[in-house]
């Protein structure tokens, strides 16, 4: 029998919060995140799941509901390309369907290469770019986000991506 590497659980804001913002701080600059011209906690609504691997926490994942739909508000894992971001996904996605929803929608930034590709592979299409969005919060809302991204490069634009469940069901995670 194969033990699997790792188990995704519901986020619980008691028992998670503090390593949850430990990791946040750690990975994305924080749990304050700002995006759509607003920051927001992304522990606030106290919905997620968290990945375990031999019983230590792996990866997190936030969301929360709006209008009609679900914000994936913040996705990480250590280690990256383990297929444990893939496996927090498919929770939400299964989440989502069970709450009678079918619209995922998340933001990341012009130099998140690796999110851009992670979201596209599984379904997600670029619902919107919002040029110059990331240096508007830095200016007004949140002034410790950095000038200078991922690869060097600057940071600057808001990139909105969309899953919609009734249109095609979600891709399988692929091999790099």
């Amino acid at each position: 029998m194969t033990r699997p590497k790792h188990v995704v659980r519901p986020f619980d804001l008691d028992r998670d919060e503090r390593w949850a913002t430990d990791w946040l701080d750690e990975r994305l600059g924080g749990r304050r995140q700002a995006r759509r011209g607003e920051v927001i906690d992304v522990l606030a609504a106290g919905l997620g799941f968290v990945a375990e691997r031999r019983g230590e926490p792996a990866g997190l994942l936030t969301y929360r509901f709006d209008e009609d739909a679900v914000e994936l508000s913040s996705l990480a894992a250590d280690p990256r390309h383990g297929g444990i971001g893939s496996a927090l996904l498919e929770a939400l996605v299964s989440a989502v369907a069970a709450a009678d929803r079918h619209w995922i929608w998340v933001v990341t930034t012009n130099d998140n290469l690796d999110a851009l590709r992670f979201y596209q592979r599984r379904g997600f299409r670029i619902g919107e770019v919002r040029v110059g969005a990331v240096d508007r919060a830095r200016l007004s809302i949140k002034p410790s986000i950095a000038g200078i991204g991922s690869y060097g490069i600057p940071l600057r634009d808001e990139f909105e991506l969309v899953l919609d469940l009734r249109l095609e069901e979600p891709a399988k995670p692929v091999t790099a």
